[in-house]
This record gives structure tokens, sequence and C-alpha cells, in this order.
């Protein structure tokens, strides 16, 4: 009785599919089981196995999916070819090769593509000292190439191609750097150690935004070329052949140009650095426009200010304030420490070399500056540098001068009071050692006040020989050469 009782409480508790199984195997026997197992276990999960199916497969479609989706097809491969002069090692080889040979050195990294009619964004250094450059699309279609322009400062490069006929090319969604969260998705798409692939699409990798407004200091090494200045640090993956290509948020918007890495081994260590989209968006326009970029300038040089017992800055004073410098007209003095610029901490000079990457000619900034105890708020306008303003004056065929004024010494941070700045040269020029940049303060002993003592000097020498004294970064120096008759 007992164990009827137990038999018909399990039947009870069984779903209708396996009691109907139970009630053919009484008439029927082992076949009649057989058949029901075939037809009720599929009419019982099927529509359970169809949903389960139907969840993952939108699980599958996340946002990092929908973000490469939409931004992967306008990201390209930058393909660069240097052409390199190689010395002889050993005299077997120059006996057989001459003084030296040229060899071709390959480059790649990344870049995407920013107007349908060919303009395309990657990093300075992904094309710097190219002899060659052929972007390659999404689908393996190769396309030469041409440098619009290039910013070492800001290491951000512009290139054009032309659209195969009757072809627009897909363009980057851009986005904005200005509201970023940190732990919000981040993702880079780019052509990473592409010379070991053979593949043209781009990879992805995610990661978070893990900071912003991060300034990188070279290393001691002294194989970084510079700083990078206010920069995004994420996690997500990026290694040599990612260089220029964009960082996305999960919208697929690009709110990045990927550029740097800090890592001991040369691969992704978690450390990965990306340009502002805003930023890259104003460089981009200023070289298609002018050819390169127009940088603000306010006439003041800083110091740090109070410092804790670990030697970290808290804040910034002026230095020194340039006569007649847009920091003079707004009444700013050495010794007013900078607090805030358009509402962002300024605790350290590089905090205020990165505001005026992200300042624009004409376009004024909102200071807020202490006085003793007393802050105030400061409207400046920056201008275009003085160097670049003033009026040039051609010496020979192969230089540009300009002269040096107070306010070019203190855009330059120059040490000479007078002379002529080199701010254009020709390949000639700079094959005997003249270098942009450099002040021309003495021509054969004569000393140089203006850019046209200096053109007129030299014009006076063709055909001899001019031993010229030069401030080259804080130093000086002197280069020597021989003058052709014109």
């Amino acid at each position: 009785m007992r164990r009827l009782a137990w038999i018909a409480l399990l039947l009870f508790a069984l779903p209708p599919a396996v009691l109907a199984f139970h009630a053919r195997s009484d008439a029927d026997g082992p076949v009649a089981i057989a058949e029901a197992l075939r037809d009720a276990a599929p009419a019982a999960n099927a529509q359970a196995v169809a949903d389960a199916q139907q969840t993952i497969a939108e699980e599958r479609r996340n946002a990092i999916v929908r973000a490469a989706e939409r931004a992967a097809p306008s990201v390209v491969s930058v393909n660069t070819v240097r052409r390199q002069r190689v010395r002889p090692r050993s005299i077997w080889e120059q006996f057989f090769l001459g003084p030296g040979i040229s060899r071709e050195v390959p480059g790649l990294g990344s870049g995407f593509i920013i107007d349908a009619r060919g303009l395309i964004l990657t990093n300075e250094h992904v094309v710097r000292g190219a002899d060659e450059v052929v972007v390659t699309l999404s689908d393996g279609t190769d396309l030469p190439a041409e440098i619009v322009g290039a910013d070492e400062a800001t290491d951000l490069a512009l290139l054009r191609v032309t659209p195969p006929s009757g072809r627009r090319l897909p363009v980057a969604p851009l986005g904005t750097s200005n509201d970023l969260v940190i732990g919000e998705w981040a993702i880079a798409i780019g052509n990473p150690f592409g010379f070991l692939l053979s593949n043209a699409e781009p990879t992805v990798t995610a990661g978070v935004i893990s900071g912003v407004g991060r300034n990188i200091i070279p290393d001691a090494s002294g194989q970084e070329r510079g700083f990078y200045l206010d920069m995004i640090q994420t996690d997500a993956s990026i290694n040599p052949g990612n260089s220029g290509g964009p960082l996305l948020n999960a919208l697929g918007d690009v709110i990045g140009v990927n550029s740097s890495i800090i890592s001991g081994s040369g691969g992704s260590v978690g450390l990965g650095f990306a340009i502002p989209i805003d930023r890259a968006r104003r460089v981009a326009a200023d070289l298609l426009e002018h050819g390169e970029v127009r940088r603000a300038w306010v006439g003041v040089t800083l110091e740090t200010g109070d410092t804790d017992r670990f030697g970290r800055s808290r804040d910034v004073r002026i230095a020194t304030v340039a006569p007649g410098s847009p920091a003079e007209r707004a009444g700013l003095r050495p010794g007013d420490r900078i607090i805030r610029v358009n509402g962002r901490r300024v605790a350290t000079p590089l905090d205020w070399e990165a505001r005026l990457l992200d300042s624009s000619v004409g376009q004024p900034l909102q200071l807020v500056t202490r006085r003793g105890e007393r802050e105030q708020q400061v409207t400046i306008t920056p201008t275009a540098l003085p160097s670049l303003t003033a009026e040039r004056v051609r010496a020979l065929s192969d230089l540009q001068l300009v002269t040096v004024t107070p306010a070019i010494r203190a855009e330059r941070n120059l040490a000479s009071e007078r002379g002529a700045l080199i701010v254009e040269l020709s390949d000639v020029a700079r094959s005997v050692g003249l270098a942009q940049g450099d002040v021309i303060v003495q021509i054969n002993r004569v000393p140089v006040g203006t850019a046209e003592e200096a053109a007129d000097l030299l014009r006076r020498l063709a055909g001899g020989v001019a031993r010229v004294i030069i401030e080259r970064r804080g130093q000086y120096g002197s280069v020597s050469f021989t003058i052709g008759q014109e």
C-alpha cells in the first residue's frame, strides 16, 4: 500500500509529456517507450532551446560588437617606406658597395577616414621621414597617399588619398573627448603587428577608460621624442601597429587617436594612451587649411610653485611676462599663480602647456589666478606665435629669417636679445649644419641685430666662406660653409 501511494505521488508530479509516456508504456510495452521518448523530448524542449539561442544571440551582439561594426570599415593600415643611407661595415663591403648604399625600411601604422573624399588621420610618428605612403583599406584596396601636413608637438598627421572611381569611402563617426567617464568601455581598433599577418581587416581590443588628463614625460633613455600632454589612458590592448588607429566609446564614436604605450617589453601591459579627439579635430582642421598648426600664444613663462615633501607640484606661478603680449594686456604679472584654465585645474607647467595645446588663436581663455591671497578672473585672447606673424626676410635662396624681438625671445625662450631667427630653410642649408630655430648672432665676427642685417652680410659673402655663430637650445656654436655665386 505504501509503495502504490509513492508511485501515485510520483506520477502526479511528472510533467504531462512524461505522464503520457507512462500511460502508453502500460499498454504497449518497450516499443512504445522508445517512441514516446523520441516524440516527447523535442516537443517539450524545442521552444526552450529556441528561446535560449535567441537570448545568447542577442547577448553576443553587445555594445562592443556594435561599436566595432560601426567604426571598423573606416579604419585603414598606413604603410610607409623610408630610404636610409647605410655605411659599409668593413673594408670588404666598402670595396664592393662604395661609400654607402641606400636601403628601404618599411613601416606600418593605422589610421581612420574622417572625410569621404579621402582625408585620413594618423600619428605623425607613423609617417615621419617617409618617402612613400600607401594606405590599405579594410577590404584590401591599396591607395597611394600624400601627407597634407604633420605636427610633431601633437603627434598627428593628415593624409589624403583619391578614392576609387565612383566610390565614397566610409567615414569614422567622430565623438567628443570632453565628457569621458573613468571606467567606461574603451575599444581600440587598428592593425597591430601587421607585418606578421596577411590580413587587411583591422582587429579589435577592449578595456576601459583608465584615466584622463595624463601627462607623459619622456624616459631617461632619450628614445622618446617628446612630451604627450593631457592624454586618455586605457587598458585596451595597444601594440606596435595600432598607432594612429581610433579609440572608441561604447557607442562606436571615436574619442581618441591611439598613439603610445608604456611597456618594458614593447608589447601591451595595459598602459595605453590616446590623443583626445577634440584636439585631433582642431589640428586636422589647421593642417588642412594652413598646412601647419597655428599655436596659441599668451606670452608667459611659468615656474613650479609650492611643492610637497615628495617634490610634487601643487600650483604654478608666472616667471616672466613678454612685453606687448596678450598676458601683459590682460594685466598678468610675474608672481601671479594660475589656478584654473577654462575650469580645469593647473597644478604643473605641463598642465598649462596642455591647456595651450587645446586652445585656438583668437579664442578667449578664462583664467583663475591668485595674487597674494586674492583670487581673480582673467580673460586672455591668445594670438598666433610672434615668429609666425613677424615679417620674413629671405637670405640668399635658402633661408627665411625674422628679427628677434622681446616677444619672439619670450616665445622661444632665447638667451640672445638680438639676432636673426631661422624659421624656414632649404635642404642645402640643412646639409651644412643649420637648423630651424637657430638664431644667427654673428657672421664672420660681425654682430647681427636684425634679419635684414644677416641677409645683407650673407649676400656680400657670395663666393666666399661664412663662419656663422648661432644659438641653439640655449647653447652657442658655429657653422662654416661656402656661399656660391648666385
